[in-house]
């Protein structure tokens, strides 16, 4: 799953590609706000982690991988 991060006063958001579901992305995000001074940590697919401090998170948009679709004109594939 994919999910974008846009923090306080950088122009870029922050994207994680990570196995955690949205569930675990959500709790962890709650955790983290009501912590002082909390921190958000993601795990990506590669083992790593993307550490926010939670005060600066603007947004956080969680995105679930579909079935890309394959193929031209009518015909598509999954």
């Amino acid at each position: 799953m994919q999910v974008r991060i846009g923090v306080q006063f950088v122009p870029k958001e922050l994207v994680v590609e990570t196995t955690q579901t949205a569930d675990e992305v959500q709790a962890a995000l709650a955790d983290a706000l009501k912590a002082d001074h909390g921190v958000l940590i993601l795990k990506d697919q590669r083992n790593g982690r993307a550490v926010v401090p939670a005060a600066h998170i603007a947004y956080l948009e969680i995105t679930e991988e579909e079935g890309r679709t394959v193929g031209f004109g009518g015909s598509q594939y999954t």
